[in-house]
């Protein structure tokens, strides 16, 4: 059996604790014996275990193209796109996902698709810890988004209940916080998925210089917020700015916990809405 952990790493047991850091240590340099001492308590209980057989499967059926993405930034929004259509927020406005409470909405819905600036922030799945950590960051920085004139859209993989388990207990504000449980918007921003993404991408390292923000994140972390398709734990996320219908920046998550710099997201938005 294949274990899926929310670390940046791969684990496989062979029925002995006592043989984890050996193993670890032949899949991967990130899962060395040193690396591990160093996780946060708390990652232990977000193991989740996904049959041999679904994880193959999906590991054969990438939905994005494995090529580095281009970040589009605000001083760049004018140039023509290599990654996305120019109607791709039209695209993602026909895209159904749920508010947390249950409701269906469309994307179109969230914001003023003439004028209207979002950052849309696509977290991984309501379960992974890394995504914990972005949404604490994401709830502390919303007074700057609100100064702004911004509003913040903060999308996960799973149902809306397991979204509601997030702004519970982490906690995060309901009206921002919204579920997509057939990875609809990420199948159309043509973000990663797989497991090298998930478990090897070198970008997953920089998790190992977050670890008190993680710890902190995660206090009442619970592995129940992890949706019950266990596939969905190999999705990766992504940032995006939208005036309107008009993509201003684009961001694909390389790997496990590779987020962006939210001042840089920030900064993007302010120059938007004073164009």
């Amino acid at each position: 059996m294949i274990l899926v952990s929310e670390s940046p790493m791969a684990i496989l047991s062979l029925r002995s604790s006592s043989s984890l850091p050996l193993i670890c240590s032949t899949i991967s340099p990130l899962c060395s014996k040193p690396m591990l001492s160093q996780l946060p308590s708390n990652f232990s209980s977000s193991i989740a275990s996904v049959p041999v057989t679904k994880l193959k499967s999906s590991y054969s059926s990438s939905v994005s193209p494995i090529s580095r993405p281009r970040v589009v930034s605000a001083r760049a929004a004018t140039e023509s796109f290599t990654d996305y259509r120019e109607d791709i927020g039209e695209i993602l406005g026909d895209v159904s996902i749920f508010t947390a409470s249950g409701q269906r909405v469309q994307f179109s819905d969230l914001w003023d698709q003439k004028d209207g600036i979002a950052a849309v922030v696509l977290l991984r799945h309501f379960g992974c810890v890394c995504c914990w950590e972005l949404a604490t960051a994401l709830k502390e920085a919303k007074p700057r988004f609100d100064a702004a004139g911004v509003k913040l859209i903060a999308v996960g993989v799973g149902t809306p209940d397991k979204a509601r388990i997030l702004a519970t207990r982490l906690p995060f504000p309901m009206e921002c916080l919204y579920a997509d449980p057939e990875r609809k918007a990420y199948d159309v921003l043509g973000l990663y998925f797989g497991l090298g993404r998930t478990f090897f991408n070198p970008a997953s390292t920089k998790v190992f210089s977050r670890f008190s923000e993680i710890r902190e994140a995660t206090k009442n972390y619970t592995i129940e917020a992890t949706p019950e398709d266990r596939s969905s734990v190999l999705q990766q996320g992504g940032t995006f700015v939208f005036r309107g219908k008009k993509l201003l920046y684009g961001r694909k998550d390389e790997g496990t916990g590779d987020h962006p710099s939210l001042d840089d997201v920030i900064n993007v938005c302010c120059k938007a809405t004073v164009a």
